[in-house]
């Protein structure tokens, strides 16, 4: 398949849940095993546990055991079973290894494309052992070389494999190469590629045995997941929904929140409703209301994304959080002053309404600094609570300067404006 026919099947797969196993039979098993790495989650996680065990059972063959591995995940326990007993000894014993670690850490990312050589090994030995590994995986290995003690050394870089001589020995062109603990969480190995951009690390386990080697391919896609995720939650969506979904499972992962969003709405309009005497009596307020919500709404969502960013880097302590509010309330008032000035004398010049205006313009200031404020501590809050800030912070947020934006903007008319 070239990449646009690819894609094409892709989509087809994605769209037709129906006909996904048969039109995923008409390709040949090379090309099964290219569609399987390019699915999203839902629908992979679909169209394997469809599949007969002697079928995924040829096509995990064909695959590195960490990416077979993956697939394995998705399984029943029951269809995971026979599928792992069906393999051939050494996959059947990468994947039972790699399955006995927690996921979401360095060894849940790492791959078994590698070979060790110890250093007083021939270049020819070694040489012997990377085509061997070849031919059997279909992939060139990382060279590790360690002592006889089986301790790291360091790792023999491809192009001096090909330039060195036959008769050295492996420890004659060591590279250093950096190394991480199995049981590191996925957030930490993305820190430490930040900080380190290696284009591999080796994993270690709890005795410095060697386990695997994690390639900053992997850690890219591990990047991309996790922006991926994180625009999900932000905008209140489930990251198993995908665009492919059908009508049906959209409704499923999106009316929680939906219903919730509903439920604050209707507080803010139970916020306006009390105010309809004054409404009724300055019908220009009403015009000018949803500039008050959308303002606060949006200062909100901004302030929200810089401390989901903030908190997702750093371990922020009281005293940084103190530091950054005031900061936040700082810049929202002066915002505020800005805007409210310009609302002022568009009301002013064109409605003719000077005390409208300076209703509104005030509403401004105070909105944007409710906006700083909850976008600020929100977020902190429901870290504290160990819930997910990017996923339910922006309902608090929205609902405060809601509800907060229009008892100011309209107790203020209700007090000048009689």
């Amino acid at each position: 398949m070239k990449k646009n026919g690819l894609r094409q099947v892709v989509l087809e797969l994605s769209y037709h849940p129906r006909e996904r196993v048969d039109l995923f039979r008409s390709f040949d098993e090379k090309q099964q095993v290219s569609l399987l790495k390019k699915l999203s989650h839902h629908v992979l996680k679909d169209l394997v546990n469809r599949l007969p065990e002697e079928e995924l059972i040829t096509l995990l063959e064909k695959m590195d055991p960490d990416e077979a591995t993956d697939i394995v995940r998705l399984l029943s326990k029951k269809h995971a079973s026979k599928v792992i007993d069906g393999l051939n000894e050494r996959l059947k014993q990468d994947i039972t290894m790699l399955l006995s670690f927690k996921p979401d850490t360095a060894a849940d990312l790492m791959s078994l494309n590698y070979i060790m050589v110890e250093e007083s090994e021939k270049i020819s030995g070694v040489s012997e052992k990377v085509l061997t590994h070849e031919k059997r995986t279909g992939k060139l290995p990382v060279i590790l070389v360690v002592s006889e003690q089986h301790k790291l050394l360091g790792f023999i870089p491809g192009f001096k494999l090909a330039i060195a001589k036959m008769h050295d020995t492996a420890s004659k062109h060591i590279n250093k190469i950096a190394t991480i603990n199995f049981d590191t969480s996925e957030k930490d190995v993305l820190d430490f590629f930040s900080q380190h951009p290696h284009s591999k690390v080796v994993v270690l386990g709890s005795s410095n045995n060697i386990l695997g080697i994690i390639y900053s391919d992997d850690v890219i896609k591990l990047m991309q997941d996790e922006e991926a995720s994180a625009l999900y939650d932000f905008a209140g969506v489930n990251d198993e929904e995908s665009v492919y979904d059908n009508g049906k499972r959209k409704i499923k992962f999106r009316h929680k929140w939906l219903l919730i969003n509903l439920a604050t709405a209707f507080l803010a309009a139970f916020t306006v409703s009390l105010f309809h005497n004054v409404i009724e009596k300055q019908v220009l307020l009403a015009v000018y209301m949803p500039i008050v919500a959308g303002m606060g709404g949006n200062a909100g969502t901004q302030t929200l994304a810089v401390m989901v960013r903030g908190l997702a880097d750093h371990d922020l302590g009281w005293k940084d959080i103190g530091r950054t509010l005031k900061n936040e309330l700082y810049a929202a008032f002066i915002n505020g002053i800005i805007n409210g000035l310009i609302v002022f004398l568009i009301l002013a010049i064109f409605n003719r309404n000077v005390l409208v205006g300076v209703v509104l313009g005030v509403a401004m200031v105070a909105n944007l600094m409710v906006s700083a404020t909850f976008g600020t501590l929100v977020p902190v809050v429901l870290r504290k609570a160990g819930k997910d800030p990017a996923s339910s912070a922006t309902v608090f947020i929205t609902t405060a300067t809601d509800v907060l934006g229009f008892m100011v903007f309209l107790g203020l008319a209700t007090i000048l404006l009689r």
